[in-house]
This record gives structure tokens, C-alpha cells and sequence, in this order.
């Protein structure tokens, strides 16, 4: 089985995907910047909408993290989309081909930048992006999406000191629930960045999951804050051509 190294098309990765629980990773949607640094933090609208669509189409649905955390998802073809850092591209050009198509996406939050932007980024040349405020992120869930906490301020929690990550942790969590009303039991690590004394900080500020950037499909062995993922990407003229030869069955 040839296991591609991002998605861009379910040809290209349904093999892969029958083997566990697949969790895409998306941040920005869009064209892409003149001059940006990471081309694939960009998915195209269209090419977006298409992956969508084939999902659908292919009889994938969106199963819950509270799903993943109560180990309930089942056998069945289920999918887990995931957006990182909380841009307001997410809410615009996302929210409609979310609900077109019937699936549910979680929106990652940056507690402490609540309408900011990207500006972790954007101190060593990348691109400014605005991440949605409170009133967005409000429309977000009351069109059928969740939310969970991206941290407090987008640091690389194994590289502070504990009691920093616990508060970067913990914090946004509360600052989350309460402004919001809504429980916040997911957690993602920012660049990816942790280590078991980071995860042992997730779980015990009490979140029932957490997810990686690191690349695979998860099982039932998969720990629940350990969370593997596949980064989407607009596809490239190589995946067109790999998906035609795919379909065409060379």
C-alpha cells in the first residue's frame, strides 16, 4: 500500500484511509499570497469543496472527538477535519462547503488572539492572516462546527517551562469555555510541539483529547492525546496525474 504524503484526493488515499480513523489537517483557505514561505498551509476553495464533495460522495461522515474520546466511532467510513490556529478564511470560504456537504470540521482557537492574526508567523516573513474574533467564532458554531483550544499564544510548549505550558494550557481552556459556553474538551499542540510531560499537562487540565502533527491514521491503539494527522493540500500537477493513472487502474 502506497501511503501518499499529504491528501489531496480520496484516490489517492482511500486504501490508507480504510485501515483506521483519518484526521485532516487544514489551516488557511484560499489563494495563496504572493511570496508566502509554507505553500501548504493554503488549500484552495475549490480544491477544498472537491475534497469535500468526494468524501461525501464516497459515504464518509464526520464522527466527533467526544466520539473518539468514549471509543464509540464503530467501523464505519467516518473522517475527522481539523483546522488549526482559527483564520477567518475558515468561517468564509469553509463554513458553507462544510454544510453543503454534511461534514463537521473543529476549528483549533488561539484563546490569547481572539481577531489577531498570525503573527507567530509573521516575525520570520510569513504572510499576515486574520484569525477570527469572538462574534466569527459564534457564527462558526451556530452553523454546526466545533471548537477546541490551540493554547493561549501559539508557543512551543516543550520548549518553556511547565509551569508556562500549564498555564498556556489550562487558561485557554477557561478563557474558551467562558466566553463561549461551551465545553472545551479538545486540545491541539502548536507546531506540534510536545512531549509526555506536555500531554500529562493536557490531560490534566481535563481535555479527552489531543492531537499531533504528525503523519498517520488512527487506531484503535492510537492514544487519545496523541492524535495522528494527514495534512490536506491543493493538489499539485503530481497528484493529478498519480489520481489519473490511479482511476484508469495502471
Amino acid at each position: 500500500m502506497k501511503i501518499p504524503p499529504h491528501y489531496s484526493s480520496l484516490v489517492l488515499a482511500e486504501e490508507w484511509f480504510a485501515t483506521g480513523l483519518p484526521m485532516l489537517m487544514y489551516h488557511k483557505l484560499g489563494p495563496k499570497p504572493r511570496g508566502v514561505r509554507i505553500q501548504g498551509l493554503y488549500v484552495s476553495t475549490g480544491a477544498f469543496r472537491r475534497q469535500l464533495t468526494e468524501l461525501a460522495a464516497a459515504g464518509y461522515r464526520s464522527c466527533s472527538l467526544d466520539e473518539v474520546a468514549a471509543g464509540t466511532v464503530g467501523s464505519a467510513k467516518r473522517i475527522l477535519l481539523s483546522f488549526d490556529d482559527g483564520y477567518v478564511s475558515n468561517l468564509e470560504l469553509g463554513l458553507k462547503p462544510l454544510q453543503d456537504s454534511g461534514l463537521q470540521a473543529i476549528v483549533y482557537i488561539l484563546a490569547g488572539k481572539l481577531g489577531g492574526t498570525n503573527d507567530w508567523d509573521v516575525s520570520w516573513g510569513e504572510a499576515s492572516a486574520q484569525l477570527m474574533d469572538a462574534a466569527q467564532i459564534r457564527e462558526w458554531l451556530a452553523g454546526g462546527q466545533a471548537i477546541g483550544s490551540h493554547s493561549m499564544q501559539h508557543v512551543r510548549l516543550a520548549e518553556i517551562p511547565l509551569t508556562e505550558a500549564r498555564e498556556q494550557i489550562g487558561a485557554s481552556k477557561k478563557l474558551l469555555e467562558d466566553r463561549f459556553g461551551v465545553p472545551i474538551r479538545h486540545f491541539c499542540y502548536p507546531y506540534g510541539s510536545w512531549n509526555p510531560a506536555i500531554r500529562d499537562l493536557v490531560m490534566e487540565a481535563g481535555y479527552s483529547t489531543a492531537c499531533t502533527v504528525e503523519k498517520g491514521v488512527n487506531t484503535a491503539s492510537t492514544h487519545h492525546h496523541e492524535l495522528l494527522r494527514v495534512m490536506a493540500r491543493t493538489p499539485s500537477v503530481q497528484d493529478v496525474i498519480a489520481r489519473q493513472w490511479r482511476r484508469i487502474g495502471a
